[in-house]
């Protein structure tokens, strides 16, 4: 007799190594609040600042989108994760994400 593969949410517990399938279903709940808070934001923020979807400002249009949205996606991972009570592992996973992105930025010495 096999033993049987983990579902996904164990290998999602243990991946993110955390104590309880309570908390990956938490931590899965802040990922659905964000992405469903950043697409109904999205648009009235870029239309704010007067980018429009389309057009021939493409790359212009993109880099904006880079330099206000996903910053903002970041910092509301932040604010849903302290209401579900998982702000400790979105704020590692926040830190780690900077280091990776320092480490594209810092010459490495020879």
């Amino acid at each position: 007799m096999t033993t049987p593969k983990p579902g996904f949410l164990q290998r999602l517990q243990s991946k993110w190594q955390l104590k309880s399938l309570t908390q990956v279903l938490l931590v899965l709940l802040v990922f659905a609040c964000t992405g469903t808070t950043i697409l109904l934001i999205k648009n009235p923020l870029l239309a704010f600042f007067g980018i429009e979807r389309g057009g021939d400002q493409g790359l212009r249009n993109t880099i904006a989108y880079l330099l206000l949205v996903l910053p903002l996606y970041q910092i509301m991972l932040l604010v849903y994760g302290f209401i579900f009570g998982q702000f400790r592992f979105f704020w590692e996973k926040e830190k780690q994400l900077v280091q990776r992105i320092g480490k594209l930025f810092t010459r490495k010495k020879s």
